[in-house]
């Protein structure tokens, strides 16, 4: 199908509770390839199960023409789930063996289709993407992030939909695979709508269209295009509030001068007329249209007043204000001086069998970067560090509280609120100095008691990081997994901020090169080869000096 679209008209959606996510979206998705934008929270994610056909708007109308294949960002399987499943052709490839088995039941043709070499397109594909290695029947548990988020790509392309509908697709890839992605989706030739924080996909795009709380805004060009339209957009909104700013204070001196005036007209005759002979009763009546006027003035002036703090408020909400974050340190600087872990020969399950053993001990004050490709084991190390599984062989020894953030945030309870889990974790501090706690993380008092399901990303890392820094026990190292997927650009400064002033060890994973050049780091834990490598860290950068240990 040449002309696929894909159409909102006046579409609004409100959650169950009430809460309206957008309204009034009126805007029109074709073949151009597509990026769509937005902060954490903006519903970018419901807008896009919404063009899928997962939800139904609250009012007006989603209309498509052309099939749609939408990927979401967080992919869940079940344990049992194999690569052939995760691709989404596992149905055909059973309906194939049956059918070669003897199998004339019409459903098992229906679902064929004419897919007769659905296996042979898939594991050509896989081994265009790198993942040649992985059998067809190879448990999806078993894969990293990132090698089921490619596992996923492969199968969305060979759905060959009208419409292709991404969300965050790169977040899980290591730097190569996630270039590698990028040049192979230039190549596809049909309608395209990807929702990305990724400014080298993103400027790829031919098309960007932003959703915030105004609604939703087409931009006729690359990310480059975008930011440059918003740049001038913030310039002229800055310059907006101030004129509005100085037309109230114009306008605010006016109206005291005119005030000035008309109590003074209001005196005058008042002395006026008590220095005349008129009868009392003119008087009276000469004084009552003399305050009834001053009344009206005056009423006319804060009316006056009211519409000019109106023009400045409707400015102020134009101009993007980016929230300061504190993080309260209940740690001390003895800290630093403590060991907090230790791996003696460790050897990680799921790794080859050819790579050598680790030994490494991790300072109190030691923030380590954990990098290297997809499927080397780097999840897999922080998940032995936390006691989440156990070594193949050799010792993990961890001697202060520890906690561990994982891609998922599992940490978090979806069925409550924030308040409530911090208020679970710390009983010691009272809940109003918790909720200045969360206020200075960025979390304003509407958000601390909705279902932290309910939240955005960056919102519910940044609850996950207050539940685990804030406990009564303050957690002395932590480990993050990937952190920085899925927020976006002003959500990650936020991370950074909260990251920078934590004052215990670290170890974290991450694929964003320019995002761990920010957290101050004191080393890098890297695979190379077949040997694990520690060196440490230059300035804010992460180049590397000589290995320390290996």
């Amino acid at each position: 199908m040449t002309n696929a679209y894909l159409t909102l008209d006046s579409v609004s959606f409100a959650l169950p509770d009430g809460r309206v996510v957008f309204s009034g979206l009126t805007t029109q998705f074709d073949q151009q390839a597509t990026g769509l934008v937005g902060r954490n929270g903006a519903g970018k994610s419901v807008l896009a199960r919404l063009l899928a056909g997962q939800l139904e708007p609250s009012s007006g109308r989603c209309l498509r023409d052309g099939s749609v294949h939408y990927l979401a960002q967080q992919i869940d399987h079940p344990p049992t789930l194999s690569v052939a499943g995760l691709a989404g052709v596992e149905p055909i490839l059973q309906a194939l063996q049956r059918i070669e088995a003897g199998s004339v039941d019409q459903a098992d043709f229906d679902t064929v289709s004419d897919r007769w070499d659905i296996r042979r397109r898939l594991e050509a594909e896989l081994q265009t993407q790198g993942l040649g290695h992985l059998p067809l029947e190879h448990p999806a548990d078993a894969l990293s992030g990132g090698e089921a988020m490619r596992v996923a790509l492969v199968g969305a392309w060979l759905a060959d939909p009208d419409l292709l509908i991404l969300d965050e697709p790169t977040n899980h890839l290591d730097r190569t695979s996630r270039l590698a992605f990028i040049d192979h989706l230039s190549l596809w030739p049909k309608g395209l709508l990807v929702i990305s924080h990724d400014r080298q996909l993103l400027q790829r795009m031919s098309r960007i269209v932003e959703l915030s709380s105004l609604g939703i805004q087409s931009f006729g060009g690359n990310y480059d295009f975008y930011e440059q339209c918003k740049a001038q957009e913030r310039e002229e909104a800055a310059r907006q509030l101030q004129q509005r700013k100085h037309e109230r204070k114009r306008g605010e001196l006016e109206l005291v001068q005119q005030r000035e005036r008309l109590e003074r007209r209001h005196a005058k005759g008042n002395s006026a007329a008590r220095e005349s002979n008129q009868a009392r009763i003119l008087l009276g009546r000469q004084k009552e249209r003399s305050e009834s006027s001053l009344g009206k003035a005056r009423s006319q002036h804060a009316a006056t007043r009211q519409e000019m703090d109106q023009r400045v408020h409707e400015a102020a909400l134009k101009v993007e204000h980016e929230v300061g974050i504190r993080l309260y340190s209940p740690l001390d600087d003895s800290t630093h001086r403590r060991q907090a872990a230790e791996l003696v020969a460790l050897r990680l399950p799921f790794g080859p069998a050819s790579v050598n053993a680790l030994n490494l001990t991790l300072g109190g004050d030691q923030r380590i970067a954990v990098v290297g490709d997809n499927g080397v084991g780097k999840s897999t190390l922080l998940k032995v560090l936390a006691g989440q599984l156990q070594p193949l062989s050799g010792e993990c020894s961890v001697k202060v509280p520890v906690a561990f953030l994982d891609q998922q945030l599992s940490v978090l309870d979806p069925r409550l609120s924030v308040l409530e889990q911090l208020l679970a974790a710390n009983r010691t501090v009272s809940e109003s100095e918790l909720r200045i706690r969360l206020a200075h993380l960025g979390l304003d008092a509407g958000k601390l008691t909705q279902a932290s399901a309910s939240l955005s990303g960056g919102e519910r890392l940044k609850a996950a990081m207050a539940c685990v820094l804030y406990a009564d026990e303050p957690v002395q190292l932590l480990l993050l997994d990937e952190p920085g997927n899925h927020l976006d650009q002003v959500s990650l400064r936020a991370l950074e901020a909260m990251l920078v002033q934590y004052k215990g060890a670290l170890m974290i994973t991450s694929h964003d090169e320019d995002f761990l050049e920010r957290l101050r780091l004191t080393h890098c834990l890297q695979m190379t080869g077949e040997a694990w490598e520690l060196r440490s860290v230059k300035s804010r950068g992460l180049a590397l000096d000589s290995v320390e240990i290996s």
